[in-house]
């Protein structure tokens, strides 16, 4: 299915981490907040490319690659890189795009350039076109 016009779609959100979220010190979050991202993420593209949400069947080489912090914001991004009959395969990255500065108040930066924090690929499943 080279030529399906589902190949390739991409959905990208942003999202503020709160300090709410943080659970470790430094401010660190856990590892399943980007992956709660990536679900959403895989949601959106269900419904833009199949008009379903779809489920999530699982996730393959998930690396977490640097620390998400609570004050960043970051950057998810999900492509559609394979269509099967009901199957999808998404790739997904989270970028920290902006980062509080430590002991400087409510200041914060931009990075540039960002910085990968977590990488994996997904697999959804839809059902079947009525």
């Amino acid at each position: 299915m080279s030529g399906d016009p589902r190949l390739g779609v991409r959905v990208v959100h942003r999202r503020y981490v709160p300090y709410a979220h943080a659970h470790y010190a430094g401010d660190l979050v856990d590892g399943a907040y980007a992956l709660g991202l990536f679900g959403d993420v895989a949601t959106e593209i269900c419904i833009r490319t199949d008009g379903d949400e779809g489920l999530l069947a699982g996730y393959a080489d998930v690396r977490f690659t640097a620390p998400v912090r609570a004050g960043d914001v970051v950057e998810v991004t999900g492509s559609v890189t394979r269509v099967g009959t009901r199957s999808r395969t998404i790739e997904l990255s989270c970028l920290v795009v902006c980062r509080g500065r430590p002991g400087a108040g409510s200041a914060a930066e931009v990075l540039d350039p960002p910085v990968v924090a977590v990488t994996a690929t997904a697999t959804v499943v839809v059902p079947l076109p009525r």
